[in-house]
């Protein structure tokens, strides 16, 4: 090293002229600078990309995390919420084709940076319609909001009646109902939703490729591995973002706090549910701005530059005969069109992808619905507050997800398992998973009490007609609507639909701290004719739920992992079982069906069955069916378990008709790996000839939107 150290100075210091030497240290250099800019370019596209995927991630997983906050902000049914919540997908849907085909023949980064744009302008048409529907209202009695005189919640006199249903409706009759100015606000939102998914499309199909291109080949799969990590980090952000927001009141900023007569916990609480959606429009604006100063191209690696793929082979084809070259593209183009209907038919004749992609579809219709509906589940059935519902979700169960798709690809790896291996893995998890999640039937909470809904008020089980039930001989004296929602909890732990109905003749006190005296509908069994006391706000659940909450947590943690570990193999097994030449059509075709025929319908037919479970509907303004205010706990856990399980087991079905299909088609020798590690294949004769001398490389496993599906 010290002579050649010597031997350079000496030649610098004389000024000596050797024209090979001076040639072969500027390749070298100029070799080490390319390799530089490119190592340094890929990273900080790397880096983008990375943010980019946690800001989608983290906008997607915090509107999962405000359903029940837009459902109670717009008065609006679950089947309307999983309307919005679909919308993403057809946004997606929408330029997903022109995105992928014209994408990669422009500028790329820059595609992506528009696609961030138009995101977060999504995101931002989200959050408008607040700050144009005015303040929100919640039903409270008179006296809890503002008062100086007590007035009778028991309202037998009319003329006490400030902002009873019974002035409305007499408005309503006599001057007409001027429309709610946010009674179609909701619109907006799911506008809102379409645009994200619009802007999300380039994201995925352009930035993976982009990495595949201009990567060394051997860091290609450790660069998306960092991204889809990342990627999975951004729901839980997303999440506890959500349990943040929710514990503010919305109109926060606007309004006198201290004037709110109702907490967190309340059933008509809703929180600043914008807030996060501004929030998340200003990262996914900075995860943008980067993708605008990166080049069209970057230097190909040294050992890629003669990639018959590359895309800068045309620097390399002399001008005599880029015309033939042209010809020749033509020709492959044409011919590639004219296979795409015998394409079809071969991909769609193999048993194994058919057989795969039914089970994926319907596996995933109802994993969609599942975690779309899990925050309003554990709310209605466990009592819990949003705030700490987003919290348990995004600090427990999202971690689970993420570990069990790192077990799944780290048990393929370990293991060496072949195609049949990886079909048994991924059954046997789907099996397991489903069958954990069976037991939660077992963990559910008893219907609260409240009266003229789950029980009469004489303290037995409601089995008449819910719509007379609400009144009775206590409050027969009372001018009372059966559509308010105002609930109070009566001192012998009955829930009351409100202070008239539980036939309360005074108050005392204001806002949270009101008292309701003289209620001849709150009594002990032992006198029933006795007057009592109530409180604002419904009573809790049993002693048995905070309990059954934390059983629920635990399986459901250990369902989520086991579930999870299915993912990769699954991927896998549908990678191996087609043929090269297909694989990307595969692809496309598997991620269209699922989008089209599960991330679309799933949220709304389970948003519809779950709304045939309330019991209490709210009234708007205007009259009309709002939001639900209380459902029907023993209904709304057959409901949302029996749908979830019933989708998962005829999944299950098509798994084992897959397992079927390949055990019957494999020999004994397809079963087992080669002491060289080859792969092994589907088995079947006609796939076997055309695998002899192709490239069984897979790519890198990618679980469709595994980041904001679970």
């Amino acid at each position: 090293m010290e002579i050649s150290s010597k031997e350079n100075t000496h030649f610098f210091s004389n000024n000596t002229v050797l024209p090979v030497d001076r040639s072969s240290f500027k390749s070298e250099s100029s070799a080490s600078k390319e390799k530089q800019s490119c190592c340094g370019g890929i990273k900080i596209f790397l880096g983008a990309l990375s943010f980019v995927y946690f800001a989608k991630a983290l906008s997607g997983s915090y509107l999962k995390s405000t359903i029940t906050q837009i459902e109670r902000r717009f008065d609006i049914p679950s089947s309307l919420v999983g309307v919005i919540d679909g919308s993403f997908e057809i946004g997606n849907l929408l330029i997903i084709i022109l995105v992928s085909y014209f994408g990669a023949k422009l500028h790329r980064p820059r595609i992506i940076g528009a696609g961030c744009l138009i995101m977060s302008a999504g995101t931002f048409l989200i959050a408008m319609p607040h700050f144009f529907m005015g303040r929100y209202r919640y039903e409270r009695f008179a006296s809890t909001i503002n008062s100086t005189v007590s007035v009778s919640p028991c309202l037998q006199d009319k003329s006490q009646t400030p902002l009873s249903a019974l002035e409305k409706s007499q408005a309503k009759i006599n001057a007409g109902c001027e429309k709610e100015a946010g009674s179609s606000m909701w619109i907006y939102v799911l506008l809102g939703n379409l645009l994200r998914g619009i802007g999300e499309t380039p994201i995925q199909p352009l930035g993976i490729t982009y990495i595949d291109d201009y990567a060394i080949e051997e860091n290609a799969a450790l660069y998306i591995g960092c991204v889809q990590t990342v990627a999975i980090i951004g729901p839980i952000f997303g999440f506890l973002l959500g349990s943040l927001c929710a514990k503010l009141y919305v109109d926060i900023g606007f309004v006198d706090l201290d004037s709110i007569t109702i907490t967190h916990k309340d059933v008509q609480w809703v929180g600043a549910w914008w807030l996060g959606y501004l929030i998340a429009g200003v990262i996914s604006v900075l995860a943008g701005i980067p993708f605008w100063f990166l080049p069209k191209h970057l230097p190909k690696p040294e050992g890629r530059k003669d990639s018959s793929t590359s895309s800068e082979q045309s620097r390399f084809i002399t001008e005599d005969n880029k015309e033939p070259y042209k010809s020749y593209q033509q020709q492959v183009k044409i011919a590639e069109m004219a296979k795409f209907l015998p394409s079809l038919k071969n991909l769609f004749g193999n048993p194994v992808y058919i057989l795969y992609l039914c089970a994926s579809i319907i596996q995933f219709n109802s994993l969609i619905g599942m975690v779309t509906y899990k925050p309003k589940y554990i709310e209605q059935q466990y009592g819990q507050t949003s705030s700490k519902t987003n919290f348990v979700i995004g600090l427990i169960n999202i971690p689970a997800v993420a570990f069990g798709i790192f077990s799944g690809g780290l048990i393929m790896k370990k293991f060496r398992i072949n195609v049949l291996g990886a079909a048994k893995l991924s059954l046997g998890s789907s099996f397991f998973g489903y069958l954990l999640l069976l037991s939660l039937f077992a963990m559910g909470c008893e219907n609260s009490d409240v009266a003229g809904l789950t029980i009469s008020y004489h303290g037995t089980k409601q089995t008449t007609d819910q719509e007379q039930a609400v009144f009775s001989e206590c409050n027969s004296g009372c001018a009372c609507s059966k559509h308010d929602w105002d609930p109070i909890c009566g001192e012998n732990g009955v829930t009351y639909i409100s202070a008239c109905l539980a036939g309360c003749q005074a108050s005392n006190g204001t806002g949270k701290n009101t008292v309701f005296f003289n209620c001849s509908c709150v009594g002990t069994l032992e006198s029933p004719s006795r007057s009592s006391s109530a409180v604002v706000g419904p009573c809790q659940k049993g002693n048995e739920c905070p309990k059954m909450f934390l059983y629920f947590l635990v399986i459901s943690v250990i369902t989520s992992y086991t579930l999870s570990v299915g993912g990769t193999p699954g991927y896998i097994l549908l990678l191996r079982c087609i043929k090269p030449h297909l694989k990307s059509f595969a692809l496309g075709i598997y991620t269209l069906a699922i989008r089209v025929l599960a991330g679309i319908p799933a949220p709304v037919y389970f948003g519809v069955a779950i709304d045939t479970t309330c019991l209490k509907w709210g009234s708007k303004k205007c009259g009309g069916r709002g939001a639900c205010r209380l459902y029907n706990s023993s209904a709304l856990r057959y409901v949302y378990l029996g749908l979830t399980l019933v989708l998962g087991t005829v999944s299950i079905f098509f798994s084992v008709a897959v397992l079927w299909v390949l055990r019957k088609r494999s020999s004994p020798q397809d079963e087992t790996l080669s002491a060289n590690g080859e792969r092994g294949t589907c088995g079947t004769k006609s796939r076997k000839d055309n695998f002899l001398n192709s490239d069984c490389l897979i790519q890198t496993t990618y679980w469709p939107e595994k980041e904001t599906r679970l």
